[in-house]
């Protein structure tokens, strides 16, 4: 049986001995963004600690070290809170989903694994409470992208990056909160598994094909052009050798605007290819609203704000960068999670 989270699920985030590593985004984002009660996160290296402490995440959810501690606390639902490397099951994770499973809970998994055919074995049994959200599973077919949304009139706002894992999904989920806290016309395009998960729709674009990669983009796009604001989840970076996901991205919403994050700590591209200098950042700039314009051929989208992942500075240190990174560029420039979203709405409203 399938079905995705609903409000009736209590939540617990499975992050065995992740919850302070780059492999943890998966549970971290849900734990920023979802609506749905938490009632714990596994971490059995973590027990009892304080969750503020360990990640920044102001909310009091317990840290528990097994499925049996979150049953306890009535939770029902187990998000796989880790993305391990390569997106596969480990094999230590069997035994706890069996488990989850058994006891009736949904089970969401963000991996490339699809578990509904690796545990058909608890599924097909009647008896069985427990389900499965394959969250990367591609739900419809794709065509080729026409730039149909370059027609629009609306603002399309696409977060991109100078790297993996720089802040794109939680900068636009933040800005587009904003929007609709000041009763803009606004809607979030989710394009990967954290974001599905939180927002309960979206595509899966690593899942896709990647001839129609830009078609699945411009489909949802286009199913929100009544929106005054379209908030696309970037992926990827046009600077990493190993991504594909960020010129179907441009390809299909057309932007009309982009969002740049950006890790100011780190001087490279993270392993493994960690030999790799991040560019200048007014040369990346460029490069990114030349391909977005086709060399002229669409409107030149604007990179009207640089949101900077400051975490681990600083106050002082990351109020230094900032400036830094703003007088370099001439573009408004904040730490979105730090400092919030209110200057990147005035920013955007006014370009």
């Amino acid at each position: 049986m399938k079905k995705k989270l609903n409000s009736s699920h209590r939540l617990a985030i499975y992050m065995p001995h992740s919850l302070t590593h780059e492999n943890g985004k998966m549970g971290l984002g849900v734990l920023r963004f979802s609506t749905n009660e938490i009632c714990c996160v596994i971490d059995p290296d973590h027990k009892g600690k304080n969750l503020k402490a360990l990640t920044g995440i102001d909310k009091s959810i317990p840290i528990v070290s097994d499925l049996q501690e979150a049953v306890q606390l009535h939770a029902n639902a187990l998000i796989l809170g880790i993305a391990p490397s390569g997106g596969r099951l480990p094999d230590t994770w069997t035994k706890p989903i069996e488990d989850a499973l058994t006891a009736g809970f949904l089970v969401v998994n963000g991996l490339h694994d699809k578990l509904a055919d690796k545990f058909s074995y608890l599924l097909s049994n009647p008896k069985n409470k427990g389900s499965v959200w394959d969250v990367r599973e591609v739900l419809k077919e794709y065509t080729i992208g026409s730039a149909k949304a370059n027609k629009l009139k609306n603002k399309r706002i696409l977060t991109v990056g100078t790297d993996m894992a720089s802040g794109k999904m939680t900068a636009g989920l933040l800005l587009n909160e904003k929007l609709l806290q000041n009763n803009f016309s606004s809607s979030f395009v989710a394009t990967g598994q954290i974001g599905i998960t939180i927002s309960g729709q979206g595509i899966p674009l690593d899942a896709v094909k990647v001839d129609n990669a830009a078609a699945a983009v411009e489909d949802e796009v286009m199913s929100r052009q009544k929106f005054d604001h379209i908030i696309i989840e970037g992926q990827g970076s046009l600077g990493h050798p190993g991504s594909t996901a960020t010129l179907p991205l441009i390809r299909g919403s057309c932007p009309t605007h982009l969002l740049l994050c950006h890790k100011i700590k780190e001087t490279h591209l993270k392993n493994p290819v960690s030999h790799i200098p991040f560019p200048d950042l007014n040369r990346f700039i460029k490069m990114n609203e030349e391909v977005a314009s086709l060399c002229g051929v669409f409107k030149r989208p604007n990179t009207f704000a640089i949101s900077l992942n400051t975490h681990g500075l600083t106050k002082v240190k990351a109020d230094q960068l900032i400036e830094e990174i703003q007088h370099k560029t001439g573009i408004f420039t904040s730490d979105i999670v730090r400092y919030g979203a209110q200057g990147y709405l005035t920013t955007l409203e006014k370009s």
